[in-house]
């Protein structure tokens, strides 16, 4: 095969988790709001007005989206920035319930070492353990959650790196029952698949469902008692307030991926089923998380006696763009927590994020090339005869 050159149209685009291409009508909106929404919606004069009523429509259509009210809505500067605020905030009025902050061990780097930072590092709980799976044991977050001095809980809706979904319902029922807030981390979830109700908080990421990066979503169930931290600031949320024009590219292209989101989810699920058993032929190859209950468009798959950067390089090589290791932390070359945390390889791993635009050819043409990709680098390692 041909090598193909970044940009170039034979180029294969399959790391779309959390920053996947824009939507069409994200770019048609981004620029519509450079017209209407460029000054600033604080100001009182008619372009600050119009620039204010595309940010309220904006977090009202995303409401819509999250089953939330449109006051419970805010927007930060990244999803990064939204749990950071999120845990900081609710931890902090919640001081006085206690300050242990409970996770799964699967959550985002960015989460645990807000929860870290806000319970006192050696204050904080440790991590509820996961199965091989990927998927957090109930029983044990829900003990935890119950034990005295909690002041908050977080539990992604899914994990962004294995596809596994988590059992939020049941945590949360077990922490309103305890009186604990429990903050959703959805940012690989939302625009993919359906997300529940039980959340006090819940954190966004546009850049994931096809929306701009440099914006977030936070959601705040109005019952939830927060505190502001960081500078003064007319908006705690997002202190000197966010880009309006991203904003509103945001919400549209959650209600342009919300409209089809069942049939993308059948179309992006099928793909991925026939991917993982393609790449469950090769030898001394992990296909990991759930198979089942899961999110539509990952796959990770981890490869014994192989380099992971080495692999991704030689992919890239034939005109596969993929991700390996953790998603949020790949580029530190570090071996993924969360891989780490199910007991499974940490080493040879590809992680692949279907955009919506991603067909079956391309998947076909991707599962033809990685047998020979993953031997050449055994190879190269000097053991291909394993």
């Amino acid at each position: 095969m041909s090598h193909a050159t970044p940009g170039t149209p034979d180029r294969v685009h399959l790391d779309n988790g959390g920053r996947a291409p824009w939507h069409p009508l994200a770019r048609q909106a981004f620029e519509q709001a450079l017209g209407d929404g460029w000054a600033d919606p604080r100001r009182l004069h008619a372009e600050g007005r119009r620039a204010a009523r595309l940010l309220d429509a904006a977090r009202e259509a995303i409401a819509a989206v999250l089953g939330a009210r449109t006051q419970e809505v805010h927007l930060t500067p990244s999803h990064t920035a939204s749990l950071h605020t999120a845990v900081a905030s609710a931890a902090a009025g919640r001081r006085r319930a206690g300050t242990a902050i409970v996770t799964s061990a699967v959550e985002r780097s960015a989460l645990l070492q807000a929860a870290a930072h806000a319970a006192g590092g050696a204050q904080a709980a440790s991590p509820v353990p996961v199965d091989r799976l990927g998927r957090v044991d109930a029983d044990a977050m829900i003990a935890a959650v119950r034990a005295p001095g909690v002041a908050l809980a977080a539990l992604q809706h899914a994990n962004g790196e294995v596809g596994t979904l988590q059992p939020v319902e049941a945590v949360h029922d077990a922490a309103r029952a305890a009186g604990v807030p429990l903050l959703v981390d959805a940012g690989a979830s939302v625009g993919h698949v359906a997300v529940p109700a039980t959340w006090d908080l819940l954190a966004a990421d546009p850049a994931d469902w096809g929306g701009p990066a440099g914006i977030g979503v936070l959601a705040v169930r109005q019952r939830v008692r927060t505190t502001p931290v960081g500078p003064e600031d007319e908006d705690p949320w997002a202190p000197g307030g966010v880009s309006v024009p991203l904003a509103f590219a945001a919400a549209v292209a959650l209600q342009a991926v919300e409209a089809d989101r069942a049939e993308q989810e059948v179309r992006r699920r099928q793909l991925v089923e026939r991917l993982r058993a393609e790449v469950s032929r090769i030898p001394d190859v992990e296909v990991v998380g759930d198979p089942d209950g899961r999110l539509p468009h990952v796959a990770t798959f981890s490869f014994l006696y192989v380099d992971g950067e080495a692999l991704v390089t030689e992919l890239d090589r034939h005109g596969f763009a993929v991700g390996s290791g953790s998603a949020c932390t790949s580029s530190t070359l570090e071996p993924s927590h969360v891989l780490a945390a199910m007991g499974v390889l940490t080493h040879g791993n590809v992680r692949i994020a279907l955009d919506r635009t991603t067909t079956a050819d391309e998947v076909d043409r991707f599962c033809a090339v990685l047998p020979d990709a993953v031997a050449r680098v055994r190879e190269m390692l000097g053991v291909g005869g394993l």
